[in-house]
């Protein structure tokens, strides 16, 4: 099958009204319309399944049948690009956004977009934490202080949103969800922290000033510089506590070890004089 036959092949699969691809046939020469659909069906459903293992709060949102259409939907729009499915549907927040049947629920994409950070996270890549007696010793030097930089564990993420995304995705997680959810007020805006602890992805909560602070040291900022913008976001920022917190998830990462240097060549010796003439006669 050439790269056109399998344009239209993928196309077919995806979509119930596309017609059959030139090519399909039966052992038996039977109609391949009734097989395709069934293929057509069980590539769908296997799609819709893993979408529903990422999202599996967006699917409790919305109900089993919205999330259904929706995910045909996507998967019509944005079909696998990798065989590894674990990495599937990370355009999925921003389809959310822009669909008109998921309108009436706005906070819907951004508990999306918290979904697919808790399943990066899981995938992200392992580093080695830091030590808290390293950071004690870092701070109790003043002059050292404002220019220290600290490193982030390559699985943290950092989300703010008009709407309360935590709480949301907390509420999900009680025995009791229906008591849990009518304690959530979903127009509060919150930030929320998304990071792989050990054999666990957090979900925490975080305040304007802690979430100022973390996003500053996102961006490699000094510590003066990361403790300047929490207090900046919020009078009531406390750079001890929120330290502390990060400490306590383990969300700081060692500092990663300067690369050694190849020693500089040694010079060649210096000629004697006369020793570029030619042989003597």
């Amino acid at each position: 099958m050439n790269a056109s036959g399998l344009a239209a092949f993928s196309r077919a699969l995806r979509d119930p009204r596309a017609p059959c691809p030139r090519g399909l046939s039966a052992w038996n020469g039977s109609d391949v319309a009734p097989r395709l659909a069934v293929y057509r069906n069980n590539v769908l459903s296997a799609l819709t399944d893993v979408l529903a293992q990422t999202y599996p709060v967006v699917r409790e949102l919305v109900g089993a049948g919205f999330f259904a259409a929706l995910a045909a939907r996507f998967v019509r729009a944005h079909p696998p690009r990798s065989p590894v499915l674990a990495r599937y549907g990370g355009r999925l927040p921003g389809f959310v956004a822009a669909d008109a049947a998921a309108a009436a629920l706005p906070y819907l994409a951004d508990v999306a977009r918290l979904e697919w950070a808790r399943c990066k996270a899981w995938q992200a890549a392992d580093a080695p934490l830091l030590p808290a007696t390293t950071l004690a010793r870092a701070l109790a030097d003043p002059r050292r202080l404002p220019r220290l930089r600290l490193r982030l564990q390559p699985s943290l993420a950092l989300l703010r949103s008009g709407h309360a995304i935590a709480a949301l995705w907390a509420a999900h997680q009680a025995d009791d969800v229906a008591g849990a959810l009518a304690a959530v007020d979903p127009a509060q805006p919150q930030n929320a922290l998304v990071l792989r602890r050990a054999d666990e992805v957090l979900v925490v909560a975080l305040s304007d000033g802690a979430a100022a602070f973390v996003g500053a040291l996102q961006q490699r900022q000094t510590l003066g510089a990361a403790a300047r913008a929490g207090l900046a976001a919020s009078a009531a920022f406390d750079l001890a506590a929120s330290l502390a917190l990060l400490l306590r998830l383990q969300a700081l990462a060692a500092p990663t070890p300067a690369p050694e240097r190849a020693p500089a060549p040694s010079p060649s010796p210096t000629p004697p004089a006369g020793s570029d003439r030619g042989p003597t006669r």
